[in-house]
């Protein structure tokens, strides 16, 4: 039966890759995800040579990303300086770079089991190990793009837990273990695919009956704002007003209740530090114990010579989040460190501007990266102590071990983010990789956005709240407790390292094994 994979190879690794795509979000079919792996796992097996190994994972990787990474597209609805329709080009030319890495994986398997431990346990053991590396690579090659990493597949089964000790990476290789033990029951080996199965099925029982810690009485009230502020109007001037009205209604009237209130990515078209009309406006919507947490861009400026005379322009700015207080006063800011190439800078701006590649958002000058995770203060007017936020401004919650300050950890994060040109899969999509971050780091994340989906999750990356795509509202709770530091958040990504090292050591120690 298995001989049919020898018939159309590169057919068979291109149609498994598109269907292992539906294990994502939103469709979460997972297991059709471990089928198409297992599918390919044969395939590099009989591949004859390191080309084939390579091909076959790349052809794999080349449609996975095609299909998963669909929304990308949307983007260039609200891109008038570029034809629509080349959105969908752009996911192609982006999926055949992407590609390479799931090939490198699968060729890097090969290789090491022919020349260190042939044989079938081996390959697999290699592949998973490759696997973590390659997913690493992805993360940080070229500033990385870490979106989807495999190991997301398992929200759904509880077998996310393992996170929290091999982070997300390691995720990724429980699961090529977990498509191995299946194709090793395509082949009628019962027992160590069992030896895989079993350990798989205690972590699911222990991801499915563990809780986050109970939020206690006193616990500050928040209250996440959903605005359902579209793309295609968030910079239109004649709406700033009726923008502004929405967001302060659906903040709420002050009252004498303290809360943290939470608006999304860039929610106000406003320089907080340079305009105290704003900073007025904001201080009205907040009780006297209240704290706005809200985006805004910080910009900087420059003197130019315009021939004998100086002229002011914009040189730069930062995604920023500002800290509110009800006095109009400004304690703090976080600086989004992790910025998106071509979204908010273009790289090589000399030579791409001329050839027409502007950025896929408003504006003359590129953002300029902040230092990294930080913990901010937020200030003791809450009737508690100060107590520290962490911030991951949009895309920046997908890199795993790249979040907090460890020195300076945080009781949660706070991920504002504008998903509004995201289409229906990128939404969902970036929420499970934020419940990822929330179990690895045991800390609980508040997200805020304009359009959906806007959610709570707590320390163990259950969605306790959520409002949909789409949808205007908000989210009034108690903010999650959060757990002691996990060991990944310990360790970080030294600790799929480790991992690797294991899977690798695993592999020699059964290079006699000839299954």
């Amino acid at each position: 039966m298995l001989a049919v994979l020898d018939r159309r190879p590169k057919l068979i690794a291109l149609t498994a890759g598109f269907l292992s795509a539906t294990g994502f979000e939103p469709l979460q079919l997972w297991p059709v995800t471990l089928s198409c792996f297992a599918l390919l796992i044969l395939l590099i097996e009989r591949a004859p040579d390191r080309k084939a190994a390579f091909t076959r994972g790349w052809l794999f990787g080349l449609s996975h990303f095609t299909l998963s990474l669909n929304w990308i597209a949307h983007a260039f609805t609200y891109q008038d300086a570029m034809p629509h329709w080349f959105g969908y080009g752009a996911v192609f030319l982006l999926s055949l770079y992407l590609a390479i890495y799931p090939g490198l994986a699968t060729f890097s398997a090969w290789w090491l089991a022919r020349r260190f431990a042939p044989g079938k346990l081996p390959f697999l053991l290699f592949l998973a190990a490759c696997w973590i590396a390659s997913e690493y690579l992805r993360a940080a090659v070229f500033t990385g793009f870490a979106w989807n990493p495999l190991g997301v597949i398992w929200l759904p089964t509880g077998i996310a837990i393992a996170s929290t000790v091999i982070g997300t990476y390691g995720l990724g290789a429980l699961a090529i273990l977990a498509s191995g033990a299946l194709a090793m029951l395509s082949r009628r080996q019962f027992r160590p695919a069992a030896a895989i199965a079993v350990p798989l099925f205690a972590l699911a029982l222990w991801g499915l009956f563990s809780q986050a810690p109970a939020t206690p009485a006193g616990a500050p009230r928040i209250r996440v704002v959903q605005p359902n502020i579209g793309q295609d109007e968030k910079y239109s001037v004649e709406l700033e007003q009726a923008h502004f009205r929405t967001l302060a209604a659906l903040s709420g009237t002050p009252r004498p209740a303290p809360r943290l209130i939470f608006w999304p990515e860039a929610a106000i078209p406003a320089y907080l530090d340079m305009e105290p009309a704003w900073r007025s406006r904001l201080a009205a919507l907040l009780g006297p114990d209240d704290l706005l947490l809200t985006g805004a861009n910080k910009v900087y400026y420059k003197q130019v010579d315009k021939g004998g005379y100086n002229e002011t322009v914009l040189a730069g700015a930062n995604n920023s989040v500002w800290i509110v207080t009800p006095d109009a006063h400004l304690p703090a800011r976080y600086d989004k460190a992790h910025l998106v190439p071509y979204g908010e800078y273009l790289p090589m701006r000399s030579i791409l501007e001329p050839l027409g590649l502007s950025r896929l958002v408003p504006g003359d000058a590129d953002f300029w990266p902040g230092p990294g995770p930080q913990s901010l203060v937020l200030p003791a007017v809450l009737g508690r102590p100060e107590m520290k936020m962490g911030v991951q401004i949009c895309y920046e919650i997908i890199f795993s071990g790249q979040v907090i300050d460890s020195a300076n950890r945080p009781a949660f994060l706070f991920n504002p983010s504008n998903d509004a040109w995201f289409g229906s899969w990128g939404p969902v999509q970036h929420l499970a990789q934020a419940r990822l971050r929330a179990i690895e780091e045991g800390l609980p994340i508040i997200r805020s956005t304009p359009t959906g989906v806007s959610a709570v999750i707590d320390a163990r990356g259950h969605v306790l709240h959520k409002l949909g795509l789409r949808r205007a509202g908000f989210l009034d709770t108690a903010l999650p407790s959060s757990l002691p530091p996990t060991l990944f958040a310990r360790l970080g990504n030294w600790s799929p390292l480790i991992f690797l090292l294991i899977l690798g050591g695993l592999a020699i120690a059964t290079r006699k094994s000839n299954r």
